[in-house]
């Protein structure tokens, strides 16, 4: 069974396989970095106040930081 929860609500340390986006206005680099459903991510820091949030995507290790609003629009579960 896996625990659906969007990205925004994650913390510091998680590692999560990202299952959907929800959002075509999500800009086209993140596909291009890798941020895509099935890639697993670590989440690495997250700004005070709603401010953006920092992913490592594991697959190859590059650091991605999106948006809180567009990070409520993505998808994942616990692996």
């Amino acid at each position: 069974m896996q625990n659906n929860i969007s990205l925004d609500r994650l913390k510091i340390g998680d590692i999560v396989k990202i299952l959907s986006i929800d959002s075509i206005d999500i800009p086209a680099k993140f596909f291009e970095l890798g941020f895509y459903p099935g890639s697993i991510i670590e989440i690495k820091h997250k700004a005070p106040l709603k401010g953006p949030i920092c992913f490592n995507i594991l697959e190859n290790n590059s650091l991605i930081a999106i948006r809180h609003a567009e990070a409520k629009l993505i998808t994942a579960a616990y692996i």
